[in-house]
């Protein structure tokens, strides 16, 4: 998230909560699709991290990019921590390690989903190079150890690495040393944010596999095609996995509220000042009641910040967030919100792909989801294995896609985005399984040529 949400409107009653979430429906021809995506910096000379501070440090490139680009500078105190693009909607942040975000704006197709990434990828390049600066398109950083990981200056991840490991044991790594690309998409009315919940809940271990590309850490084979993935099963139960209450009978937005106002919260911000309530209920913060917080009650900005910082592998907010997918290259960067695009926005193809996973209960489907970092598109469910799924969530996906018929100036449309994703699939071998080859093999058991092969 590039801005925490200031907004002290107040919040009265959970119905209000419902209302907040229900007023992102919208009507089909207004849907959109957004992008993001995050990777490592490193320096090209010795392939070491780039800290915040210095004068080729992840400040210099944040203060190049806002001269090159324009857009207003985030700050956090006297630290500029993120970039946003008032009239367009994109932005830039920092997640805690330093991984490099692009939050791209809500944009009407995968065209301009392709032309604003490769834009982004341009303009860094343009701001990094002088600066030694590279790049690196990963689910894992695959060399540095969690000391060797810089930190960056935001006050809510302070608050976040003193809670984390007081609930699991990984949550850590997926602050400092994960990254992923993620696709966010609209619905139209209630039934049609269920429906499209479930669906890209099912298939997101599908995707996940599609995308696997963490098999390292600290120079080393990790033992996973998706160790990103894996982290996300032991850093915070309560916030974070499949959401198994959603294919119950009653599911809708009050239902998803009911489940956000028991998952505990971060922080609350007053102002510029975050303040610690880590652990506690927003429950108790609604009612004026929470211990963390004495004397205060709750304000819309409390929510929308809060809705914000639940991980499961599906969120909803005002749109649905695809989590599962590893960072990677610009064209699969391109290819997931195609895939989901083309999966959830044409009515027969959801109907489709629905009915394939509508009788697969709740343990299946966790069962699916724990499977897949290791074992990639071998991981198997009622005999069936996701290498077979990723075939036909791709031919339904391409179906979808085709519908649209959204094409660019020399008539193409939009499939063409998912060939990357379509011969990884059809090659039977995840991305991360081809790395590990060339780990075995000719880079002779050593991790410093992953810095040119998964280089932007």
């Amino acid at each position: 998230m590039a801005r925490d949400t200031v907004d002290l409107t107040p919040i009265e009653s959970r119905d209000e909560l419902v209302a907040w979430i229900e007023k992102g429906s919208k009507p089909k021809d207004k849907f959109r699709v957004g992008t993001e995506h995050e990777k490592f910096g490193f320096y090209r000379k010795d392939h070491t991290p780039v800290p915040y501070e210095g004068p080729r440090g992840i400040r210099k490139v944040l203060e190049g990019m806002e001269a090159l680009l324009g857009w207003e500078p985030i700050l956090d105190g006297e630290n500029i921590i993120g970039l946003a693009d008032v009239t367009g909607g994109g932005a830039i942040s920092l997640e805690p390690g330093g991984q490099f975000e692009l939050s791209g704006a809500p944009v009407e197709t995968i065209h301009q989903t392709c032309s604003e990434s490769a834009a982004h990828f341009a303009q860094l390049r343009e701001v990094a190079d002088p600066l030694g600066i590279g790049f690196l398109g990963l689910g894992m950083s695959p060399k540095w150890t969690r000391a060797e990981t810089p930190v960056m200056p935001k006050s809510r991840y302070e608050i976040m690495t003193r809670y984390m490991p007081k609930v699991g044991t990984l949550g850590l790594d997926m602050m400092y040393r994960t990254s992923t690309v993620q696709a966010n998409l609209d619905f139209s009315s209630e039934a049609d944010m269920v429906k499209k919940l479930r669906v890209s809940l099912a298939w997101q271990p599908v995707a996940t596999a599609i995308f696997a590309n963490s098999p390292f850490t600290e120079g080393k084979l990790n033992g996973y095609q998706s160790f990103r993935s894996a982290v996300w099963m032991d850093t915070d139960n309560q916030r974070a996995g499949m959401l198994p209450f959603a294919f119950e009978d009653g599911m809708g937005f009050e239902r998803y509220v009911d489940y956000a106002l028991d998952v505990p919260m971060y922080f609350i911000k007053r102002g510029d000042t975050y303040h610690d309530v880590a652990g506690s209920s927003f429950r108790d913060l609604l009612a004026g009641k929470n211990p963390a917080a004495p004397g205060e009650r709750a304000v819309l900005s409390d929510w929308v910040n809060h809705v914000g910082t639940i991980f499961p592998e599906v969120r909803l907010k005002r749109y649905l967030e695809m989590r599962g997918a590893d960072s990677g290259p610009l064209s699969r960067i391109v290819a997931l919100p195609a895939l989901f695009v083309g999966l959830l926005y044409d009515d027969g193809v959801l109907d489709a792909a629905f009915d394939l996973i509508k009788d697969w209960t709740a343990e299946e489907r966790l069962a699916l989801r724990n499977d897949v970092p290791k074992l990639g598109f071998k991981a198997e469910i009622r005999g069936i294995t996701v290498g077979e799924l990723a075939r036909e969530m791709l031919t339904l996906a391409r179906t979808g896609l085709r519908r649209r018929a959204r094409l660019d100036a020399n008539g193409g449309d939009e499939t063409r985005y998912l060939d990357p994703i379509q011969a990884i699939v059809d090659d039977g071998r995840t991305a991360a399984e081809h790395l590990i080859e060339k780990y075995l093999g000719p880079w002779q058991g050593q991790i410093d040529p992953v810095f040119d092969e998964a280089a932007y």
